[in-house]
């Protein structure tokens, strides 16, 4: 049956309106009696598909990951208070990882906002916990404000640094008959664009700098400059870091890549050593850094869109703001006529340090080794690998498994586990000629597991390899590691094949590193969703426990403050 014409233009025909004008043909949420008519407007406008999700932390999660695999405007609708306040903990990841997300949530009726009456889905102060949870909130206060308000939610999203909004919209207004007038935005066009000038001081440190390092970060995926960051880093001969948001900055099999490898010690004395950092778009985390304690030399330049950036965790001797994309390319174009001859000697020492780094890591995983050149084998060079919090992501899917493209590689920035599933979905939403991975734990995998559901239903190539050991065991290490016991880590893993196959995706489970890769080979192939579920206890243990991020046991044992 057709969809029926609705002849009056409305709140909810503006705000979709807007989001097709804005690019979206994908949405994920759920229906509500507090966004039907803005699902029905969706409906009948007919472009935008949408994903129906079990949860409203889910439905995030997989805008986010629509987000960051495309780079594109991540957009979810969920209900009001409880819908919102379920939203809320995803949103927080997304605000952590600078993805564009636009959240639209119901309100109550306007009458009755913020009165305590009672209305359904009543909540004391959605706007401030939205406030708390994204880059911005606004809420629509009159219904003729639609277009113009959902424009600048948009703005906002995607403006540098970008993160997500929420936008509430009152029940009663979303039905509410508006005009349906024009809105330009009306900016001054300029004949040119203005060269950028970089500082004298900024050229002669890159040109004098013997032992130079480029940490790369989140901020040069966002800007689209990985080009720009390989390019720079073999014109200077630069050794380049990632942090885990940085993965695909540079091809991963390059010789000059030491990777997501900050706080190991082969690292730390690399940078204690060199003479210049270029950091670009870091957030410098603490569980990347080991709590700051990674050093960093004195000459650092830090290139950032955000002005708070600026000396927030390291001290930085010039700061450039602006887009990282523009001021790499002018740098690149400052040395292409008068070239730097890089130290072969240090180049020789970077990938000394990067194959060491590497060679010791593979030492400690035992038979999982096998598991991760397996996958490395069988996945496409293109395929996005998405990570849970787990420990065979945490050891060896966010360092040796190599990434060669920007936007190939997810993981939770907040660290919260339990959002690999929907954010995998999203990805692969995305993307469904594409092959999408997830890493996942039980413990976390169990979070949002009626997700399975969703990929069932929208018939998603996806893999999931679930590495099952019936427990938290980044904090069962941790634990032990800290006080030499374990406290409430253990717990009871259902028949993940049995519950695979209820969900609608072909399952199996595994016992050793060759059944791992003759499943992974059959998943590709057959292009369904799929779990593969690596039962740990038969595989076997790692040769050296993971004890956590370097320096976490430390950091939870008794100390005076």
């Amino acid at each position: 049956m057709s969809p029926q014409v609705q002849m009056e233009f409305t709140t909810a025909d503006a705000i979709v309106q807007e989001l097709v004008r804005a690019g979206v043909t994908t949405a994920f949420g759920i229906v509500s009696i507090h966004n039907m008519p803005i699902y029905d407007a969706i409906l009948r406008e007919g472009s935008i598909h949408l994903v129906c999700s079990r949860g409203e932390s889910g439905a995030v999660n997989m805008a986010d990951g629509y987000a960051r695999a495309t780079g594109k405007l991540g957009v979810v609708i969920t209900s009001t208070g409880t819908g919102a306040g379920n939203a809320a903990g995803s949103l927080i990841e997304a605000w952590a990882a600078g993805v564009p997300v636009l959240h639209l949530t119901g309100e109550v009726a306007s009458p009755y906002l913020g009165t305590g009456r009672g209305y359904i889905h009543e909540c004391k102060d959605q706007l401030s916990m939205m406030e708390g949870a994204c880059k911005k909130a606004l809420r629509l206060r009159k219904p003729e404000q639609a277009s113009a308000v959902v424009r600048q939610a948009i703005q906002e999203t995607l403006a540098a640094p970008s993160g997500p909004v929420t936008l509430e919209i009152p029940i009663d207004f979303q039905s509410a008959i508006i005009p349906n007038h024009s809105l330009e935005e009306v900016n001054v066009l300029l004949t040119s664009q203005p060269a950028l000038v970089l500082p004298e001081k900024v050229v002669s440190k890159i040109r004098n700098a013997r032992r130079p390092v480029i940490w790369a970060g989140g901020g040069v995926i966002s800007a689209d400059a990985s080009q720009e960051v390989k390019q720079l880093a073999e014109m200077i001969g630069a050794a380049v870091i990632t942090s885990q948001s940085g993965k695909g900055s540079i091809p991963e099999d390059h010789p000059q890549c030491i990777g997501h490898f900050a706080a190991y010690d082969l690292t730390k004395r690399l940078l204690k050593d060199s003479d210049l950092l270029i950091s670009i778009g870091v957030r410098f985390r603490g569980n990347e850094t080991a709590n700051w304690k990674v050093p960093v030399p004195k000459e650092h330049i830090a290139i950032d869109a955000d002005w708070q950036a600026i000396n927030r965790t390291y001290e930085v001797t010039n700061g450039l703001v602006g887009d990282a994309k523009q001021i790499l390319h002018t740098i690149i174009q400052e040395f292409s006529h008068n070239a730097i001859q890089p130290d072969p000697a240090y180049l020789d020492e970077v990938q000394s340090v990067r194959q060491e780094l590497r060679s010791s890591l593979r030492a400690t995983l035992g038979p999982y080794e096998q598991i991760l050149d397996g996958m490395r084998k069988v996945l496409p060079r293109d395929s996005i690998l998405v990570r849970d919090v787990t420990v065979q992501a945490n050891v060896w899917g966010s360092r040796l498994f190599e990434i060669y493209e920007p936007r190939t590689s997810i993981h939770a920035s907040g660290g919260g586990i339990g959002q690999g599933l929907p954010t995998a979905i999203g990805a692969q939403m995305a993307f469904k000629d594409r092959q999408v991975v997830l890493m996942a734990g039980d413990g976390g995998f169990m979070v949002n597991v009626g997700e399975m559901a969703t990929a069932a239903q929208e018939n998603l190539p996806l893999i999931v390899v679930l590495f099952d050991d019936a427990g938290y065991g980044v904090l069962r290490n941790i634990q032990d590691a800290a006080y030499g016991r374990q406290v409430a880590v253990d717990l009871l893993s259902p028949d993940f094949v049995l519950l695979g196959q209820s969900m609608g995706f072909d399952s199996t489970r595994i016992g050793s590193p060759d059944e791992f890769v003759s499943a992974l080979e059959k998943a590709v192939d057959t292009k369904k969703p799929t779990i593969i579920v690596v039962d740990m206890d038969a595989v076997g243990p790692m040769a050296k426990p993971f004890g956590g991020p370097p320096g976490a046991a430390d950091a939870f044992k008794p100390r005076k403050i």
